[in-house]
């Protein structure tokens, strides 16, 4: 990688040079993040360009000197990073940021898929491709999976640095490494930071998937307009991302929000923690095939769902039971944090009210607020949603002006 930019000294003339370009930048950026947080501007494909200042609004929101704000944006557009728009005369031209002067990356990894996204400087997905794995795929493999994926979007898209990668895996994250190898194998005893940025050649944050969804429910989806929320992800295990004041809490060593292992029953089923009765022992995909696997042999998920749909009242009991331990742990969360919503996502999210429906029963069974319960909504970016979060956090992460 290449090595970290000289800073110029405190207090020079350069260093104040920087900070007012600075602070022109983050307000450019803080524009277009909040209307992109209103649906202004869509995460999807191809979404809309940012918001733009003039410059006589740059200088009042800055309380920069008009012929500062022109300098420094000048020596940003010859930078590459705004778009300078034409206006009534030179102060009156119209600034944006160039979102898509560089590009950061996204990567979601699953225990048997892994998810790729190329977005632009807001975040915002301009490709993005998922396929499956093998469960347990040794990590190097993993990577080796994913940098084929990025080095071809890479290569479909208008040649730009990209400047930084957001990796999400399905475990508590402890000093960049997984926190507990027995929940995702194959990355066991790795240093997931240092091994990605040798096989991606980018810098690299490592950060869980649920809190990676967490962060896109907040800024744009089922959880947009709350400064806290908890998104809980269900797919084979159980894991929730706590948004407290519109930033992730990860706790003290990073095991913030693992409720799949809240013991529900200590003589219930062994989990492959090692412990019995955890809610993702009656909460998750395993749980709702092992209960089908007399009635439907062999059935995938959107089998049991169909069934379900089609009348079938033992899928729909199996649902059922699965929801109201669902809620009976997010009671746990909602009488702990009190979080003004819960946001449901991961594949057992694809049941919808099938699950959710029971899922708020068994929050107002146990949760102190039984009567104003906490919305418990639908994840509003489905499968994506720890992808999408990937990008905004890399996005998030990156300093423009260190890059140029």
């Amino acid at each position: 990688m290449p090595s970290a930019p000289v800073r110029p000294a405190p207090g020079s003339p350069s260093s104040l040079r920087d900070a007012n370009q600075r602070r022109v930048l983050d307000l450019l950026r803080t524009r277009a993040e909040a209307e992109q947080a209103t649906g202004g501007s869509p995460a999807a494909p191809g979404g809309t360009m940012p918001a733009a200042f003039t410059q006589a609004e740059l200088a009042r929101a800055t309380g920069l000197a008009p012929a500062t704000v022109s300098n420094i944006v000048r020596d940003l557009s010859a930078a590459g990073l705004v778009e300078v728009l034409p206006g009534s005369g030179r102060r009156g031209s119209s600034v944006r940021l160039a979102s898509r002067a560089a590009y950061v990356v996204g990567i979601d990894f699953g225990h048997s898929h892994v998810a790729v996204a190329v977005g632009d400087l807001l975040g915002e997905p301009l490709r993005e491709e998922r396929v499956a794995l093998a469960e347990d795929l040794p990590h190097d493999q993993a990577l080796a999976t994913a940098q084929s994926l990025l080095d071809t979007m890479l290569a479909d898209l208008p040649p730009a640095p990209a400047l930084h990668l957001v990796l999400g895996l399905p475990a508590p994250i402890t000093d960049d490494a997984v926190g507990s190898p027995a929940i995702f194998p194959g990355w066991e005893g790795v240093d997931a930071r240092e091994v990605a940025e040798a096989a991606l050649d980018l810098p690299v944050t490592v950060e869980n998937d649920a809190n990676l969804g967490a962060l896109a429910e907040h800024r744009t989806g089922a959880a947009r307009g709350n400064d806290s929320c908890v998104y809980v992800k269900i797919s084979s295990g159980v894991g929730a991302g706590v948004i407290l004041g519109s930033e992730i809490f990860r706790g003290a060593a990073g095991f913030a929000g693992e409720i799949g292992h809240l013991t529900l029953d200590d003589q219930g089923p062994m989990c492959r923690c090692g412990s019995r009765g955890c809610l993702e022992a009656y909460a998750s995909i395993g749980a709702i095939l092992a209960l089908m696997s007399g009635q439907q042999p062999g059935a995938v998920l959107d089998d049991i769902i169909a069934a379900a749909d089609e009348g079938s009242s033992a899928a729909r009991r199996t649902f059922e039971d699965a929801g109201l331990h669902l809620g009976w742990g997010l009671a746990s969360i909602v009488n702990l944090l009190n979080p003004h919503v819960l946001v449901i996502g991961g594949d057992l999210a694809r049941a919808g009210d099938l699950l959710l429906e029971p899922a708020r029963v068994g929050l107002r069974r146990h949760t102190l607020d039984a009567v104003s319960a906490t919305p418990v909504r639908r994840s509003a970016h489905g499968g994506r949603a720890s992808l999408l979060g990937a990008l905004l956090l890399a996005a998030e992460s990156t300093d423009l002006l260190a890059q140029h």
